[in-house]
């Protein structure tokens, strides 16, 4: 029996697998739903027989916003000691490290197919670990991470080191600037960029164009040789990166940031409210 989705659609095709984000009014941001949709969707694609490309793109004008915050951030039991609130905190991300488990362990050729802005978890959950990534031209990627209390999350900061350098891992991921995909490209870690226009029809059109020359086995052969030796250690930065977040929660800092964020958030909605109000 196939699986029925929320938040996301699966469509496959000429041996391509294409999982679409499917929230556009919350820019795709990621709930409990979706995040158990996409560990589903993986599952599924990677033990399809015909597929050889597992895509993953979004549908609206962002790929995604990352993690939907609209509900606030969930606090462990009150009383709880440190090592209480460390232990709820890894088992809340035990979904999260789930769906990078399966993208890490996944047999398909795993193309990241970015059809608009990426921030937060949307930027650096999938850009170190897919195997090819494109891009829709004028996009761009965003981590801010660090200023929300926060560190790169399950294994980011070593799968962006081996995608584009060290150093400009922690220029991206430290300073939470602003990256357009054009300048992404040229650091190595996106290696395509098709028009906006009809980005989703570009990137089928490529993958197709690969089906025709190259055998798709052989494709799929060559990703396993090229993260084997990978493996291991992308599933202990993902661990240690976990720990690392769950130990930020217990010293408290994200909430109080987030908080100063969704008060300026709400300022930005009811201003920009104000200036449509009078411009009528």
């Amino acid at each position: 029996m196939s699986p029925t989705y929320t938040h996301l659609e699966l469509d496959v095709r000429n041996q391509i697998g294409v999982i679409k984000l499917n929230r556009p009014k919350s820019l795709n941001a990621w709930n409990t739903t979706l995040l158990h949709d996409m560990v589903t969707a993986f599952r599924e694609l990677d033990e399809h027989p015909d597929t050889v490309f597992t895509v993953l793109t979004g549908e609206g004008r962002f790929f995604s916003a990352g993690a939907d915050i609209k509900a606030g951030l969930e606090l462990p039991p009150p009383g709880a000691t440190d090592a209480q609130k460390k232990l709820w905190y890894m088992r809340k991300f035990s979904s999260e490290m789930e769906l990078f488990r399966s993208m890490i362990d996944h047999r398909k050729v795993f193309v990241l197919a970015l059809n608009g802005p990426a921030v937060g978890g949307g930027a650096a959950w999938f850009e170190g670990i897919a195997d090819i990534v494109v891009a829709a031209a004028g996009a761009y990627l965003q981590v801010p991470f660090n200023s929300l209390g926060l560190v790169p999350e399950f294994g980011a900061a070593r799968t962006f080191a081996q995608s584009m350098g060290v150093r400009r891992a922690n220029d991206f991921l430290m300073f939470g600037r602003k990256c357009t995909v054009e300048e992404m490209e040229s650091w190595g870690l996106i290696n395509r960029i098709f028009p906006a226009e009809g980005f989703q029809e570009h990137v089928r059109a490529f993958l197709k164009e690969q089906l025709e020359v190259n055998d798709g086995k052989s494709m799929m052969e060559t990703k396993r040789l090229q993260n084997a030796p990978l493996r291991d250690g992308r599933i202990v930065a993902m661990f240690d990166a976990a720990s690392a977040l769950s130990e930020r929660f217990v010293d408290g800092a994200p909430y109080e940031r987030f908080q100063r964020k969704t008060e300026q958030l709400a300022q930005n909605s009811d201003s920009r409210r104000v200036k449509a109000k009078s411009s009528l």
